[in-house]
């Protein structure tokens, strides 16, 4: 049983999203990291992102039913039932919230739980709707870059800023790919992701031009004094080469399969990313 609560928080999104927060964090930490602060941020973010990801199992029960991939979730098996998930969720988002309010500030409160509202209701909401969910959920997942950065400098600065905006754009090919290479399962949901609502072919221009912005936002870093040299090198060659990748999906025979290339590059692209955001204020 406590395997399953453990899997109702989704522990991969949970992860993904403290890298960047990581990233965020060190990289406005300039080298002088304060590592009770540091875990204090992990942790409430954490949570907080576990209580979100609990409550987005709960609305989407229905759906995870009529896909592959989440079929054995627990509150699809019944292992769960809703109210004990709501009552988990509910605990972990105090827990959460607790600790960012004493040990960081409240900007990052705030961010915290302008993203868990936008997730949840919003993207819970959105995505059965209409394509531009994605986008919305790309809002809350870069939150939690944001939020690391902001528990160092307490302002919503112009490196804040573009934080953001790199990990939004890095999302939109991320999810795109992965919209395309389950395509049924979200056919069978009734989903509507763009590649079911447009073409392949559409899809593939959207993912070439995020991809080009994204390569524009991670410099922006460096021009405006953010980052060194080091991470602009590293990730603007990352760019190309991710750029260079969705454009042979122009001339793929497999869709599917050239997705999932997108897919796993992406990830590269996202733990380089954090890597050199951690390293990037001490770097020349």
């Amino acid at each position: 049983m406590i395997k399953e609560y453990y899997h109702l928080t989704k522990p991969g999104i949970i992860y993904g999203n403290l890298i960047t927060a990581a990233g965020g964090f060190l990289l406005a930490s300039k080298g002088h990291i304060q590592f009770g602060l540091f875990l204090a941020t992990l942790a409430g973010t954490s949570l907080v992102i576990a209580s979100a990801c609990v409550f987005n199992n709960y609305i989407d029960r229905g759906i995870d039913q009529k896909m592959e991939r989440t079929k054995q979730r627990a509150m699809v098996k019944g292992a769960i039932s809703g109210p004990a998930a709501l009552t988990y969720g509910t605990i972990l988002f105090i827990l959460g919230a607790v600790i960012l309010v004493r040990y960081t500030n409240f900007l990052t409160l705030g961010i915290g739980l302008v993203a868990f509202i936008v997730y949840v209701a919003v993207y819970g909401v959105g995505k059965r709707r209409s394509v531009h969910g994605t986008i919305i959920g790309s809002v809350a997942g870069a939150a939690p870059v944001v939020a690391g950065y902001t528990t160092v400098t307490n302002r919503f600065d112009l490196g804040a800023l573009i934080l953001f905006a790199i990990l939004v754009l890095w999302q939109m090919p991320h999810f795109y790919s992965i919209a395309m290479y389950r395509l049924d399962e979200y056919k069978a949901a009734e989903i509507p992701v763009l590649p079911l609502k447009t073409s392949m072919r559409t899809t593939k221009i959207q993912i070439v031009a995020y991809i080009v912005a994204f390569i524009v936002a991670v410099a922006a870093l460096t021009a405006f004094g953010y980052a060194g040299y080091t991470y602009l090198v590293v990730m603007v060659l990352l760019g190309l080469a991710w750029l260079r990748l969705g454009f042979q999906g122009f001339n793929a025979t497999d869709d599917a399969a050239w997705a999932r290339k997108m897919f796993r590059f992406s990830l590269i692209v996202i733990l380089s990313l954090s890597v050199v955001l951690a390293v990037g204020s001490v770097l020349p």
